[in-house]
């Protein structure tokens, strides 16, 4: 039996299949006797039978389709709704948008369709009058528009820069979304009789005043993005990068106190907080220069040329150090000092060839394990572990607590499975899993 399915054109907008978790494209098939939520399956897993604990292949199911005409032959069902949720998004009027994100319907026969039967019928009369009292209505306070010194972006709907902008539509100084998009739901099933009483009128009242307490909230959280000139996102992200890196760390603390002072004085916050920046690393480097007992700029110059050379030096014995710690072949060593010492000459190092253990393979330093974060949490056998795989201590902390929560639920752990379980290279998890053997941490199946 066809019916028609509840969710839009998007596929996005339809949940996955229950077989292959694929997204579903029309027509589908929905078990009518599994619930409450609904189970769908797409056709390839219908076709092959799937099962699962609650849904047996011999259940009665239904065919979920919009492919047939509901107000006139031509239009289907899915495209009635395409056209609805196109006005809804483009304005009524802007036929050309709405023809292009229905993409199967022309400019004229979107205007037409819509005309004849969504505004000129004579079902909707009393939309008409409502319609017409709107516009006699004014709300020139209700939008408020952009208004920087130059124009926002209008980038193509659903586009990265307008997901980046929160689906923020110029020309109608709105959102796709809006903060607490959903507050008219709680007005929707609320109707004012003449019969109700007076606890229940108060109760109504109540309802009302929540309402436009969050339609207040909307406005002010768009005043303040008016007056910020937050829609313009990566422009906002330029200027931010325009303060030292100190000064970002602060930027993006205070910007939560952007909202309760105005963009001027957040402004010249900011900038005073950087000018003080400034100064004081001035401040810094002169009190650096009288504990030298430099007494003239042209000496702070050469000063300054030395102490660069000095961190340049400095920084090139520790990583040397750093090497000379971990490297075991004698050979290997002398090359990489013959080599750096090539370069430093200005000679081109010539090529030599890496060695290589009997097994034909590279050897590898183990790896230092000072200054990493969870290191402070291994024992003596983890870290040396650790050092030999070259694994950074808190990789193998979750791993070892994945290894152990299925150990547990399971009884005990078989090598396939650990393998299964961490996606590393197949030798360094069999030494991962021989070493929780080892130690005891689990046991194999």
């Amino acid at each position: 039996m066809d019916r028609l399915g509840p969710y839009g054109n998007d596929p996005f907008d339809k949940p996955p299949c229950k077989g292959c978790s694929s997204y579903l494209t029309e027509p589908y098939i929905k078990c009518a006797e599994c619930g409450p939520s609904p189970f769908l399956l797409c056709l390839q897993c219908f076709t092959r039978g799937f099962e699962n604990k609650k849904h047996q292949s011999d259940h009665k199911y239904e065919i979920m389709t919009s492919d047939f005409p509901v107000l006139e032959p031509g239009w289907t069902a899915q495209e009635e709704m395409s056209l609805l949720e196109a006005v809804m998004d483009c304005g009524f009027g802007n036929w050309q948008d709405v023809a292009y994100q229905m993409r199967t319907k022309t400019k004229e026969e979107c205007e037409h369709h819509y005309m004849k039967n969504f505004i000129n019928n004579p079902l909707f009369s009393s939309t008409l009058l409502g319609l017409q009292k709107t516009k006699d209505s004014h709300f020139s306070d209700t939008a408020i528009p952009f208004k920087p010194s130059d124009d926002p972006p209008r980038p193509t709907f659903d586009s990265v820069l307008s997901r980046d902008m929160a689906g923020y539509m110029p020309a109608r100084a709105d959102f796709m979304e809006e903060f607490d998009n959903y507050a008219e739901w709680d007005l929707k099933d609320i109707d004012f009789v003449d019969d109700d009483s007076d606890v229940l009128r108060a109760l109504k009242m109540s309802v009302v005043d929540i309402y436009h307490s969050r339609l207040r909230e909307r406005q002010r959280r768009k005043k303040i993005i008016r007056d910020h000139g937050l829609i313009n996102l990566r422009k906002y992200q330029i200027l931010e990068r325009c303060y030292p890196k100190e000064v970002q760390e602060m930027y993006d603390v205070m910007k939560r106190f952007a909202r309760v002072v105005g963009p001027t004085e957040h402004d010249k916050f900011i900038e005073s907080n950087a000018l003080e920046f400034e100064l004081r690393k001035e401040i810094h480097r002169l009190q650096e220069y009288r504990r030298e007992g430099i007494k003239s700029f042209c000496s702070a110059k050469v000063y300054d040329r030395m102490k660069h050379v000095r961190e340049e030096e400095r920084r090139k014995r520790s990583m040397l150090s750093d090497v000379l710690q971990y490297i075991q072949d004698s050979r290997a060593c002398q090359q990489w000092l013959s080599k750096q010492a090539a370069i430093d000459a200005g000679i081109t190092p010539p090529v030599t060839m890496l060695t290589v253990s009997a097994s034909g393979r590279r050897s590898a330093p183990p790896l230092n394990l000072t200054g990493l974060p969870g290191t402070e949490k291994l024992n003596e056998r983890e870290k040396e572990l650790c050092q030999v795989v070259r694994l950074v201590p808190g990789a193998y902390l979750e791993y070892k607590q994945a290894l152990l929560n299925e150990c547990r639920r399971q009884g005990g752990l078989r090598l396939a499975q650990a393998r299964a379980l961490i996606k590393i290279d197949v030798n360094k998890t069999r030494k991962i899993y021989d070493f929780l053997i080892k130690e005891g941490y689990i046991t194999k199946a």
